[in-house]
């Protein structure tokens, strides 16, 4: 909201100086004797100074010490004029939109009833005009006016606070999605790779190395042995080569052993870390493509994630279980659920499902407040 005000500070600063010529004028036309003249211009004058020099960086920021200072200084000022010359009551209209812009409407509103009703007051006792009923009623109609217009003030002001806090939460968002979209893409890039690699040349390597082996047992001469063994050890040493790619392509956790070694040290540190009752469960072990082993990590990441963030759990079950038709991981905790529906647009959701297409796999979410949330990932085939 500062920001904003910043940037249209100066259509207030030219409507203040309108009101503040318009009340000169007022004041100088006026029949009065030349020392009240001088005295009320000289308090409004002091005004302008008080605003343009403490004012406008109090207006605003919700400081109530400063604006509670900036507001008593308005009030010395304006009432010194009025005391003055009741032609300085037109000042109203500059000061009650700078006392709604300094506090909120809770605190604004009596104040501004206070410099509306109060003038007629002093221009009996400063002054020395003789009390008029109609002033009151001229003071109660600028009184309804100003809190018309501060209504509106504020109505305004709370507007731009909300927009604001939109604005910075589309932004950060926005940031987000840019930041997941990326790592979706360099995970995704990086499984493709390593799956290719295996699927090729580390394949290619190992069919190489068999042929050799069986040709070694046919050649009688010992150059076509040497020939066939350097071959073998060619291939070797790039096959190995192929392992050091795929290893290096492959998310830094899978790097240390199996899938499920991975899921357990994950669990592990759960359990380390917020002290809930983690327990981790696999069934079966055969090797699974490094695309599919980088989703059921990432998509345990993720919901391991956001127990710790959200869940308040006090026990968390994840299990990998592979038959033959397929691998299914699933993560369960008993914390305090939520509306899986009001949660559809979560970037941990989208993003796991993202990974999820890109092996046909599905993504299911089972929660509701009070009843715990259970993940499910499963891929056929």
């Amino acid at each position: 909201m500062t920001q904003a005000w910043d940037r249209s500070r100066w259509i207030w600063d030219v409507y203040f100086a309108i009101g503040f010529a318009a009340v000169v004028v007022l004041v100088v036309t006026e029949t009065q004797p030349a020392a009240r003249q001088a005295g009320a211009l000289a308090a409004l004058t002091a005004l302008v100074a008080w605003y343009a020099l403490y004012g406008r960086r109090v207006i605003l920021t919700d400081d109530i010490p400063r604006g509670t200072v900036f507001v008593a200084g308005l009030a010395a000022l304006f009432f010194t004029a009025v005391g003055f010359t009741p032609e300085s009551t037109y000042a109203l209209f500059m000061i009650c939109p700078m006392v709604f812009m300094t506090f909120r409407l809770r605190i604004s509103a009596p104040l501004v009833a206070l410099f509306n009703v109060l003038p007629p007051i002093f221009s009996a006792v400063f002054a020395g005009i003789s009390f008029d009923p109609h002033d009151f009623g001229l003071a109660f109609f600028g009184l309804a006016f100003s809190l018309l217009i501060g209504t509106y003030i504020h109505r305004i002001v709370r507007q731009s606070e909300d927009r604001a806090e939109l604005i910075t939460e589309l932004e950060s968002s926005r940031a987000e999605v840019a930041r997941l979209s990326h790592d979706a893409g360099v995970n995704a890039e990086r499984a493709r790779l390593a799956g290719e690699i295996h699927d090729t040349l580390a394949q290619g390597f190992t069919s190489i190395i068999t042929l050799v082996q069986a040709a070694e047992s046919e050649v009688d001469s010992e150059k076509g042995r040497r020939l066939l063994d350097l071959a073998a050890r060619t291939a070797r040493e790039n096959l190995a080569e192929a392992r050091v790619l795929v290893s290096a392509l492959a998310p830094s956790a899978l790097s240390g052993g199996s899938l499920a070694d991975a899921l357990g040290r994950q669990v592990e540190r759960l359990r380390a870390e917020t002290g809930v009752d983690a327990r981790f469960h696999a069934e079966g072990t055969a090797p699974l493509p490094t695309g599919v082993e980088v989703l059921l990590l990432r998509a345990a990441q993720e919901a391991l994630a956001n127990v710790r963030k959200h869940a308040a759990a006090s026990t968390v079950d994840v299990s990998l279980t592979q038959t033959d038709q397929g691998v299914t991981l699933r993560v369960t905790d008993d914390g305090v659920g939520f509306h899986p529906d009001d949660q559809s647009g979560g970037f941990g959701l989208r993003g796991m499902r993202a990974r999820a297409e890109q092996v046909a796999a599905t993504v299911s979410v089972r929660s509701a407040p009070g009843a715990g949330t259970t993940v499910t990932v499963e891929v056929l085939g």
